[in-house]
């Protein structure tokens, strides 16, 4: 079976918008089931950074680690915000979350196995000081072409609008 390419992909998806409805539940499968999201933070000074993250997603908050002294660390430490985004450029969710540091030792050991278990990955035994990121969803976009940028929002101040 061969794979569409994008650009029949964005040709059939062109005809039809998706439903807010649709658009909810396409996000709240991708964060159930995709493993990586893109992180996008920035220094107190305004300088952004951009990187990928593996994560855990519980159903109401987004869990991600890294080093506390990265820049994606630094800035999630400072400014307490993020943007992440879930998807490629023509099916994409952009998560605004407020951000919560927490040592690594702080997190209950079943939320952090669920974490290693997910990502492939065990912050806790590795090198150097991680910290975990508890992210809260306070905004959620979700749009594939310019016909679902209307109706795009799908969370507003930490409630589903749909």
């Amino acid at each position: 079976m061969t794979r569409p390419s994008a650009q029949d992909v964005a040709t059939a998806d062109a005809v039809r918008a998706r439903s807010r409805e649709e658009r909810r539940r396409d996000t709240e499968h991708r964060l159930e089931w995709d493993v990586d999201l893109w992180v996008a933070t920035a220094s107190e000074d305004g300088a952004p950074y951009l990187v990928p993250l593996s994560f855990d997603w519980d159903g109401e908050e987004l869990l991600v680690a890294t080093p506390a002294d990265s820049p994606t660390g630094r800035n999630l430490t400072a400014t307490r915000t993020v943007r992440l985004g879930l998807g490629d450029t023509r099916d994409v969710s952009m998560v605004d979350g407020d951000v919560e540091v927490l040592e690594m030792d702080a997190l209950p050991r079943k939320r952090g196995d669920r974490f290693a278990a997910r990502a492939g990955f065990d912050p806790r035994a590795q090198e150097g000081r991680y910290c975990w990121f508890r992210i809260v969803p306070r905004r959620i976009q979700a749009w594939r072409e310019v016909n679902e940028l209307p109706g795009r929002e799908l969370m507003r101040d930490g409630r589903w609008l749909v």
